[in-house]
């Protein structure tokens, strides 16, 4: 009876450790690699000649947003939200810097122009854009360009300084 008490006894942590090593070996879950397969697509803004043409009021501007393909379809399963606005206007750079810094407002009052939010599907060769129409009476001025992309709830966003002419 000693030796079978002692027998068990010492199986018991031998026991353990099989079971343990058996359910790593078998991959006990969900079956899916915990290593991504691919990086998802990604955005970003914008076309250097978006922000640096100059505009004119009753103009579109055109946002032409970047795209660097991921390397795996199966991880653009997100869906992401692309937004483009204009506010302004501000007599020059400093000023709208000031603004955006929350220290100061447009001289004359502030107007926003905002594009429609684009929801890219992530295809391959897609290339999307964003149309902000600038209104017939816009003030003339610098204007921040404010981008942002959209994803699994987080944002990543930027502003650029983008110049509307007096109407010709």
């Amino acid at each position: 009876m000693l030796d079978t008490l002692m027998l068990m006894k010492t199986c018991r942590p031998v026991a353990a450790v099989a079971c343990l090593a058996l359910l790593v070996m078998s991959g006990c879950g969900s079956g899916r690699s915990t290593t991504p397969a691919g990086t998802p697509t990604t955005y970003t803004c914008c076309d250097g000649e978006d922000v640096d043409t100059v505009y004119q009021p009753g103009q579109d501007m055109t946002v032409h947003w970047i795209v660097k393909p991921g390397t795996d379809p199966a991880a653009n399963s997100t869906q992401v939200e692309l937004t483009a606005r204009l506010t302004g206007p501000y007599g020059d750079v400093s000023e709208l810097k000031s603004a955006a810094g929350g220290t100061a407002r447009p001289a004359l009052g502030e107007v926003t122009f905002e594009a429609q939010p684009v929801r890219p599907s992530g295809a391959a060769g897609e290339r999307p854009v964003s149309v902000i129409p600038i209104a017939r009476d816009a003030p003339p001025g610098s204007y921040n360009l404010i981008f942002a992309v959209r994803e699994d709830g987080g944002v990543i966003g930027g502003a650029s300084v983008v110049r509307v002419a007096p109407k010709a």
